[in-house]
């Protein structure tokens, strides 16, 4: 029995890379029964693949025509399919939304692609890096000499995989109130536009510069940054709000007149240098000692070894061990209906006949 509040909703993902799989991943930790065709012969079921976990494997070679009947009929049983290939690949298949919504009109086709179904750039290859540079995105991060790639949790995963869920689950309400399905054209492009939203404002409001490390929220102001400390690590300011950046200088034990004028950011290089000095002079430890769950609106920068331990990540039980891997748990939480990581990720195929015979598929394909 499947538990979240997605429960009873069945998903067909057609089984990709990046992004695909992140979104296949929420929307199973919230209960839904999503079933993944995989290529025949294909390689999974590591245990350390975190966004294959809780999903069924139905294998099928896809250039045989009763594999694609296959498909088609587990797509008639289902609310929602997503799928992740350039634009018209399905469509060769016989697989395209043309087909699918003509035999299940309440369907929601879900298309995740870089660039977005149509567009001077539709059929060409890219990465989240490359999505994220024409948006704007890119050129806003890193520091004043060049942007830095902020791993790619801004287009595929932020701007990918989370508006390909969004957009699901937004089309299968209007399906349910209405009967009718329709296409969701998920782009990376678009997403991270959006993500960009507020930073779109503060430019065109004049707060926002479009040169790197010089506002308030891209490491420039001496209260918004990472900091170094003697033992080697790091600590996180955000100490923006005035009364937080008075406890900071109250417990940094700052006293200099020239830190009153927060936002002379003609001063901001000199503030930044006087309060990197302080930190130096104590470690990472020391600082949580002083700042740990205060106003300052302070971290300790962990590790991806070190997060797992903290003790707030503790408490809230953020991340579970599933067979020896350390794996970030459900997110968001539900206070009636949990969501749960349904199980490990599949082995290729291994789900063939029990979905089909779960889900009242005849197929013409043998398992």
């Amino acid at each position: 029995m499947r538990q979240g509040p997605l429960s009873g909703l069945k998903i067909v993902e057609f089984a990709g890379i990046g992004p695909g799989p992140f979104c296949g991943m929420l929307l199973s930790d919230l209960g839904a029964d999503v079933v993944r065709i995989d290529r025949v012969g294909a390689r999974g079921g590591a245990k350390t693949d975190v966004t294959a976990r809780g999903r069924r494997s139905v294998a099928l070679d896809l250039k045989d025509p009763a594999a694609v009947e296959t498909a088609l009929r587990l797509m008639d049983h289902a609310d929602a399919v997503f799928e992740g290939f350039r634009p018209g690949v399905m469509e060769r298949l016989g697989l395209g939304p043309d087909v699918a919504l003509k035999r299940n009109p309440k369907l929601v086709f879900g298309r995740m692609t870089g660039w977005g179904q149509f567009g001077p750039y539709a059929q060409a290859a890219g990465h989240d890096i490359n999505y994220i540079a024409i948006v704007g995105a890119l050129h806003a991060i890193g520091n004043g000499d060049k942007p830095a790639p902020p791993l790619n949790l801004v287009g595929d995963f932020g701007g990918g995989a989370l508006y390909l869920a969004f957009g699901l689950l937004a089309g299968v309400i209007h399906a349910r109130a209405t009967g009718q399905g329709q296409v969701v054209d998920c782009a990376m492009t678009d997403g991270a536009a959006s993500l960009m939203s507020m930073f779109y404002g503060m430019a065109a409001s004049g707060v926002w510069t479009d040169q790197r490390k010089s506002n308030l929220l891209d490491g420039a102001a001496p209260f918004y940054d990472t900091y170094e400390c003697s033992c080697g690590r790091f600590i996180a300011l955000g100490s923006i709000e005035p009364q937080f950046y008075a406890l900071l200088l109250e417990k940094a034990g700052l006293d200099d007149p020239a830190f009153k004028a927060q936002m002379n950011r003609a001063d901001w290089p000199d503030l930044k240098a006087k309060l990197a000095a302080v930190i130096k002079t104590k470690s990472r430890d020391e600082w949580c000692a002083i700042m740990d769950a205060t106003d300052v609106c302070f971290a300790p920068v962990m590790s991806l070894a070190e997060a797992p331990s903290h003790p707030h990540n503790v408490a809230r039980k953020t991340f579970v061990e599933i067979d020896g891997v350390t794996q970030p748990a459900p997110a968001p939480r539900f206070s009636a209906t949990p969501g749960a990581i349904q199980g490990p990720a599949p082995a290729i195929g291994a789900h063939t006949d029990d979905v089909l015979a779960d889900w009242g598929v005849k197929s013409p394909v043998s398992a």
